[in-house]
């Protein structure tokens, strides 16, 4: 289709993503889709990889001033997908290619230049919660439900949780949901100063391209120099996300995790092999 009709030539850099969809709202305004409806758009290798990329190339598009991310479908995104999650469970280079994927995808999305604004959907888990909370700005329906979901899988809470959640709604609610695994409803998310705004699900979509129409009008260089400088406040937390990250890869290649994957496939509540220890402590 052409450029007028709000997608992209084929010799554009967009073209190379596979699990992302582009259109263009406004002449300023990008919206880029998760696009893996059929499993609620939870993130397989290629989809990680795409979601650490596209900020660079979006960086890179004078044609853009703001973008808007959301899901297709019914989910913003569920998480890691189940058949990755599982290979990271057994096989070392799959551990190895997600610790690199997951680190990158915090960095670029904190060292990309231009606002973000996120519309959520239903369920943003894992990885999809990553894109949900680092987005600059962030509009969720009454529906949608949150949850880091780390520890009910048996692995730290790695990604973004560690860097984000304290700062956002404070250490006691963040230890609180990150330890139990709780979802979060959209009205109690927006109370307790983890995203934005709260809407009617109906309403997502257009009140975030709202936003991003109205941060897109104005000075370029106050919101984009603006951004960066409140982005310091998540720099000064680099060595504890570092750690969290090393954390929760380690945990995959341990028991728990094994356990976990098996609990999800087979619906029911894990029975943690490190729950059995009496009195110890794992470090």
């Amino acid at each position: 289709m052409s450029e007028g009709s709000g997608t992209f030539p084929a010799q554009d850099p967009y073209g190379a993503f596979e699990h992302l969809r582009f259109e263009r709202r406004t002449d300023s305004v990008l919206v880029v889709t998760i696009d893996r409806p059929d499993v609620l758009n939870a993130a397989n290798e290629r989809l990680h990889r795409e979601l650490s990329e596209v900020w660079r190339v979006i960086d890179h598009d004078d044609r853009v001033a703001v973008s808007v991310v959301t899901g297709a479908g019914r989910a913003f995104s569920a998480g890691g997908d189940l058949e990755m999650v599982e290979r990271m469970t057994r096989d070392h280079a799959t551990v190895l290619e997600q610790w690199h994927d997951a680190g990158a995808l915090v960095d670029s999305m904190l060292a990309s230049v231009k606002p973000i604004v996120a519309a959520v959907n239903g369920v943003a888990v894992g990885a999809g919660l990553a894109v949900a909370l680092l987005a600059d700005v962030s509009i969720v329906g009454e529906s949608a439900r949150l949850s880091d979901g780390h520890a009910r899988l048996g692995v730290a809470a790695g990604d973004h949780a560690a860097l984000l959640w304290p700062l956002l709604c404070g250490m006691a609610k963040a230890k609180y949901y990150l330890l139990t695994a709780d979802f979060v409803d959209g009205p109690e998310a927006e109370r307790i100063g983890l995203v934005t705004r709260c809407v009617p699900d109906d309403e997502v979509l257009e009140a975030a391209v709202a936003v991003a129409s109205r941060l897109a009008a104005g000075s370029r260089s106050a919101t984009q120099w603006t951004k960066r400088v409140l982005n310091r406040w998540l720099a000064q937390a680099a060595p504890t996300f570092g750690e969290s990250l090393a954390l929760e890869m380690l945990g995959f290649l341990g028991p728990d995790a094994a356990e976990g994957v098996r609990a999800v496939r087979e619906r029911r509540d894990p029975q943690f092999p490190s729950a059995g220890n009496t009195g110890g402590t794992t470090g």
